[in-house]
């Protein structure tokens, strides 16, 4: 069936929109003074706050739909679940979602990488939605969102200038745990199963071209992240003041 008349677009739509509600709803909650003071902080916080939603029911419905099938843990091409193909589609619509708003809300030039992963994010989904192949490596690909939790809590204490609470420097650690236990190992795994589908034309090697991709991104974040939790002493105090991602 082309993908223009695909089933799956009244999934993808609802999803999108459902995002776009929840950033309203949660634009309308008070924010803290220091945000307040800032338009950028502000359209910061309420975009991370979306975020976090996202973090918490996509990294627990990954949880679950593993739990529920495990032969997605080895089957990566061919497991398919209802609860691992509505989680793809749940997702794809929140990052249709930010990058809309982030290019709605003038802040491309400032968060282009964000929108180069979403990009490649929404690649690797479609496969899943469109053609039914993959499904278990784009569950896999969101236990990244348990991590995200922690890292969420992380960027917004920085952007309510809390770092010199208890709670960021317990959280900084516990991130770190999070980054190697749901990022890094499951981004490694996928990348040694795609390895696999170098040189077949078929769409493991395009998402094996995304997966690396991936990894380089993911190798940088995880170095500023280093620097600036553990080494802040080697960061410079002006460097890439607007950029989103390093908030």
């Amino acid at each position: 069936m082309p993908p223009l008349l695909h089933p799956a677009l009244p999934l993808l739509l609802g999803a999108t929109l459902t995002f776009q509600a929840l950033r309203r709803a949660l634009s309308r909650l008070p924010l803290p003074a220091h945000v307040r003071a800032d338009p950028l902080r502000t359209w910061r916080w309420h975009n991370l706050l979306v975020s976090f939603a996202h973090s918490i029911v996509s990294g627990v419905w990954a949880l679950l739909c593993l739990w529920q099938t495990p032969e997605m843990l080895v089957e990566i091409e061919t497991a398919w679940s209802l609860s691992g193909y509505l989680l793809a589609c749940f997702s794809a619509g929140y990052f249709i979602h930010d990058t809309v708003d982030i290019v709605v809300s003038g802040q491309t030039r400032a968060s282009w990488e964000y929108l180069v992963h979403h990009l490649m994010a929404l690649g690797a989904f479609f496969a899943g939605i469109f053609w039914n192949s993959f499904v278990g490596g784009g569950v896999l690909t969101l236990l990244v969102e348990v991590s995200n939790i922690f890292l969420t809590i992380r960027m917004m204490m920085k952007i309510n200038n809390a770092q010199h609470l208890l709670l960021y420097r317990v959280n900084k650690y516990v991130n770190l745990v999070m980054y190697f236990l749901f990022r890094l190992a499951p981004q490694a795994y996928l990348t040694h199963f795609f390895l696999r589908y170098l040189g077949q034309r078929t769409l493991g090697t395009f998402l094996l071209a995304n997966l690396l991709m991936l990894d380089i991104m993911i190798l940088i974040y995880f170095s500023r992240l280093l620097r600036s939790d553990f080494c802040p002493e080697r960061v410079p105090s002006q460097q890439h003041k607007d950029k989103f991602l390093t908030e």
